[in-house]
């Protein structure tokens, strides 16, 4: 899970917000939702990392606060992020994600910058993604299903590949920190899964 710094709304959801009547339901533009959201996670599910792509079919739009239990924020540009399909269609121990989630509530938001996401989580070197807050460290697992074995291998890839790089190249600090700024400023797709490896350097840096 990374950090989302959320950009300019579509200016058709601004407009439908307007009309009266405007419901998500009604709401037309949701292509271009899909591919601001998509632009702004950089290509990667808000939840798992996992490729996302701005398509109906392939994506879907999360509203990180229900639309049963707030549906006052339907339409509210920061309660919307976007999600891989989450093993729609599987049983539900092979559910992810927003598919998991459903209606359950999360205590803290990649997309709030308050929230400090990337504080409140962190990477075992077997793939599992943790946190100290043990609230929301159970929701991890019972709400987002974020520890099952696929996603736990995606990450320890991620985690290997980096560490190969580590050992192999014996980078300087300056080295790591030029990867890790690539990461930070570029506007480009990341890999999936890579904020795991750029988790990894900045703990290499900080010891």
């Amino acid at each position: 899970m990374r950090a989302i710094a959320k950009g300019d709304e579509p200016a058709c959801l601004t407009a439908h917000r307007a009309m009266e009547h405007s419901f998500y339901q009604n709401y037309q533009g949701k292509d271009a939702l899909r591919a601001a959201l998509v632009a702004e996670q950089r290509g990667l599910c808000c939840y798992c990392m996992g490729r996302i792509i701005a398509d109906g079919q392939k994506m879907k739009i999360e509203h990180w606060q229900c639309q049963a239990n707030y549906p006052h924020l339907q339409l509210n540009y920061d309660n919307l992020l976007g999600a891989c399909l989450g093993g729609h269609g599987a049983q539900p121990d092979g559910q992810t994600c927003d598919n998991r989630k459903a209606n359950q509530d999360l205590q803290w938001n990649p997309a709030t910058p308050a929230h400090d996401i990337e504080a409140r989580i962190k990477y075992r070197s077997n793939g599992e993604i943790r946190s100290d807050d043990k609230v929301f460290d159970g929701q991890l697992d019972s709400v987002l299903n974020l520890n099952i074995a696929v996603l736990k291998n995606s990450r320890k890839g991620a985690l290997d590949a980096v560490l190969d790089w580590w050992r192999t190249k014996n980078p300087s600090n300056d080295q790591v920190r030029v990867e890790i700024e690539k990461y930070e400023t570029s506007v480009d797709e990341l890999l999936p899964f890579r904020p795991v490896a750029i988790w990894f350097l900045k703990k290499r840096l900080a010891a």
